[in-house]
């Protein structure tokens, strides 16, 4: 095997330098598909001659097999150019849908430039992009401002001991003249989910807190006091339980009375202060502070709307990047904070960052990475080719069973970690268009994921509640109860995508396979190319060298343009060529994949018996990658990060930040007492079956659009405080089911409702392959609404009617 790479041209200074061991490295960490490429064989010849080794490429024989697959007219490719497999792509009825060609896309032997392509912006869209930056700069300098001019947030601690029997203890508050007043208070309280051994001879022991306001004379003496708030009432646990009690803190804001205008004329001033009082059998030990200038929760709500709605306009309308706009929204959110003298400080703010889920992220991005050297993810699409005989619907079936298959027992982000790369080159491999396949399979994985336990993170917040476990939902109970559901939903959503892109061009590119492959190509050469900045000689060789094969492709889409396609081989013919163009490309890696593959499922799984939780899943994957980078014996571990999707791990990091902000400004709260109220408001009668469908619908809308965590969170609280409530006489079990299935399907509504939307859509987008938030609106919002609508007649009947609880 030989190649020339005697042409130079002018416009490329680096032409006649030898390939240096840098360049060699920042080569190493481009994508497998464009290192192997003929354009770069120099790279590769050098690589193989310093180094003497070929792991991370293919073997000979596979590049002599590639070199010698047969076209239909009998004659071999060349080798030096990039080929475009014929297939035929069928329907049920074995009619053919469209066919590719096969000959060559390109010259290699062109090596000089394309003149730069000339393009004039209408004067309109000038004017948006100043609109655009200047909106940005105005909302820059807004945040900017606020974190400036205030300080972080220091809470001032102090620590109070209430007496027992009735006995009152007052706190001072040093400001005399509020409108409302912050306390937090750290003790030994009842938890909604503690099963206390109660004696009915003693009561419950109670802690009450009333904030006061005293009239005082000229000397300071107490002439008349008040009340200046409602009392706030918080359950304690008994006097001998206190040293075995775990401390927990509760937070109130006291909206406080004006003064008397009477009184307030005959004194000399105000004065207000806490009063304690506790029925507990002895000293109640307290640690108290006090916020003299909390956030006004009506305000704070509508600042926290505005701020979603803004991030929403920045995605839909594609404003700017969607990690970009996360990262905007996310600060605005905590300049609205420090604007209102709530500033978190750095360490409230990395605690607010669900590392768990970032660990699991990184570590199975490294797993894939590697894995993907092997080119099992290629050789795995051409088998499902094989098996499903080239017909669409057929496969997509298979695809999107076995990820909600899979969803069920891992967590649905490993799952769509894991088939992504394999639902691209499948549908590369039959010139179908991947992105709304990609839908498919990741709608199918939420609701997988909704099944058990551990299918997705708002189960495992509901099932890990020891309130939640200990009346009766267990593994076993839980996905009893969720099967029905989640069986009736995934039909209604096979319907529904069937009926969504019931003409099969819908799956395929609107232009031909052979232009929308090219452009594909194109865009992949382009961001490996953006990838390399300009600091060094080396980093400029390489990137020159990509932009030359980018302007080549780019004159093969011109010619493509006009070309007239011909006849492409049947499906047998196909289906050799694609094997012999896939193979397995690295068995020894691949044995090691497995090994760690092995080692991260199965403690996975065991992760789904709570007996048997020793290491969460983000520790899981991280050990994996560790075991597999030792067992591989990968020298160069740049190569391998360079292809972790960063901006996605940004995104979920700006995402925590500002889902935990717009809980701080109260919007999650004012959520969940709209659903305790409306239930709160209906008559006995029908109070379980407006129970079931409040909670079902809120959970499920509200997480489309907000992230579905701390969503969850406050309403298990609410759904175990609608239980305990004696006078409701609600059953649990209903309740739990309805939040379950609204907060994990509800996630199928927006792009960014899901966790595993958002990875997907980053993995489609490292692989060449965007689509916009609108475009997964379309198909997701839609299949969302009919499967909440399947969901509460399931509901209803199983428990409003037949109360199979």
């Amino acid at each position: 095997m030989s190649y020339n790479y005697s042409n130079r041209t002018e416009d490329n200074p680096y032409e006649d330098d030898e390939v240096t061991e840098g360049a060699l490295q920042v080569w190493r960490t481009l994508p497998e598909r464009i290192r192997q490429d003929p354009s770069l064989a120099s790279f590769q010849q050098e690589h193989e001659r310093l180094h003497g080794d070929v792991e991370l490429l293919p073997s000979e024989d596979v590049r002599q097999n590639e070199q010698t697959v047969q076209h239909g007219n009998g004659h071999a490719e060349d080798p030096r150019a990039f080929t475009q497999i014929g297939i035929n792509v069928t329907n049920e009825a074995g009619q053919v849908q469209h066919v590719l060609d096969g000959r060559d896309l390109e010259n290699n032997n062109e090596d000089h430039h394309d003149e730069n392509e000339g393009y004039c912006k209408s004067n309109i869209k000038k004017y948006l992009i100043w609109i655009k930056i200047t909106i940005l700069l105005v909302v820059w300098c807004v945040f900017t401002a606020f974190l400036m001019s205030n300080n972080e947030h220091v809470d001032q601690l102090s620590l109070i001991s209430v007496p027992s029997n009735g006995s009152t203890r007052v706190f001072p508050i040093a400001t005399s003249s509020l409108e409302r007043i912050g306390l937090g208070l750290r003790g030994p309280f009842r938890l909604q989910e503690n099963e206390l051994l109660l004696n009915e001879s003693v009561p419950l022991p109670v802690l009450r807190v009333q904030v006061t306001r005293s009239y005082l004379d000229a000397l300071g003496q107490e002439i008349y006091a008040e009340n200046a708030s409602q009392p706030w009432q918080l359950d304690i646990v008994y006097f001998e339980m206190i040293d075995a009690t775990k401390d927990t803190k509760k937070v109130r804001t006291f909206e406080l009375k004006p003064s008397d205008s009477s009184w307030l004329a005959q004194s000399n001033g105000t004065r207000l202060s806490f009063e304690f009082s506790s029925s507990i059998e002895g000293e109640l030990p307290l640690q108290l502070n006090v916020d003299e200038s909390p956030i006004y929760k009506a305000h704070g709500v509508l600042y926290a709307a505005a701020v979603l709605c803004g991030l929403y306009v920045m995605i839909i309308w594609e404003v700017v990047n969607r990690t970009f706009a996360a990262i905007i929204a996310s600060t605005l959110s905590v300049g609205i904070l420090a604007a209102l003298n709530s500033r978190p400080s750095m360490a409230t703010i990395m605690s607010w960052i669900d590392v768990e889920t970032l660990l699991l992220l990184f570590g199975m991005m490294i797993l894939v990475a590697i894995l993907s050297e092997t080119g099992v993810f290629d050789y795995l699409a051409v088998y499902a080719y094989k098996i499903t005989n080239g017909h669409v619907w057929p496969l997509i079936n298979c695809l999107c069973l076995f990820t909600a298959v899979l969803s069920s027992f891992l967590d649905n982000v490993t799952t769509v970690l894991l088939m992504t790369p394999v639902t691209i080159r499948l549908c590369e491999v039959m010139s179908l268009n991947p992105v709304p396949i990609l839908m498919c399979m990741v709608i199918y994985s939420n609701i997988g994921g909704a099944l058990t336990p551990v299918g997705d993170p708002p189960n495992v917040i509901i099932a890990s509640n020891s309130y939640i476990s200990k009346n009766g939902v267990n593994f076993a109970v839980f996905t009893l109860h969720m099967l029905p559901g989640v069986l009736l939903v995934m039909v209604q959503t096979y319907l529904q995508l069937r009926f969504k892109f019931r003409n099969i061009s819908d799956l395929q590119f609107k232009d031909s396979p052979e232009v929308e492959e090219l452009r594909h190509e194109i865009h992949v050469w382009k961001r490996a190319a953006a990838s390399l900045s300009a600091y060094s000689k080396d980093e400029e060789l390489v990137r020159q060298t990509l932009m030359k094969k980018v302007n080549r492709l780019k004159r093969s889409l011109k010619k493509r343009m006009t070309a007239v396609i011909e006849p492409a081989p049947n499906y047998q013919q196909t289906l050799a060529n694609l094997q012999a163009k896939y193979p397995i490309r690295n068995k020894q890696l691949l044995i090691k994949c497995t090994a760690a593959l092995t080692f991260v499922i199965s403690l996975f799984f065991l992760h789904s018996v709570p007996e048997l939780q020793r290491l969460s899943l983000g520790w899981t994957a991280l050990l994996g990658a560790i075991f597999l980078i030792i067992l591989a014996d990968i020298d160069d571990l740049e190569a391998i990060l360079a292809r972790v999707e960063w901006s996605t791990l940004l995104f979920f990091a700006a995402l925590f930040i500002l889902m935990e902000a717009l809980t701080e400004l109260g919007l999650i709260e004012w959520i969940g007492n709209m659903t305790e109220g409306i239930i709160l408001g209906v008559g006995e009668d029908q109070r379980l079956m407006v129970a079931i469908l409040i909670i079902l619908w809120v959970s499920a809308i509200a997480s489309a659009f907000v992230d579905n965590i701390p969503l969850t969170t406050m309403m298990v609280k609410i759904t175990i405080s609608l239980a305990q409530n004696s006078t409701l006489n609600l059953p649990l079990q209903p309740l739990v089911w309805a939040l379950a299935l609204g907060a994990c399907l509800g996630g199928n509504g927006t792009l960014i409702g899901a966790s595993a939307n958002v990875v997907c859509a980053g993995v489609a987008e490292q692989h060449g392959y965007k689509f916009t938030f609108l475009e997964f609106f379309k198909v997701g919002f839609p299949i969302m609404i009919g499967s909440i609508i399947v969901t509460t007649g399931y509901l209803l009947v199983s428990h409003s009617l037949f109360a199979w609880h």
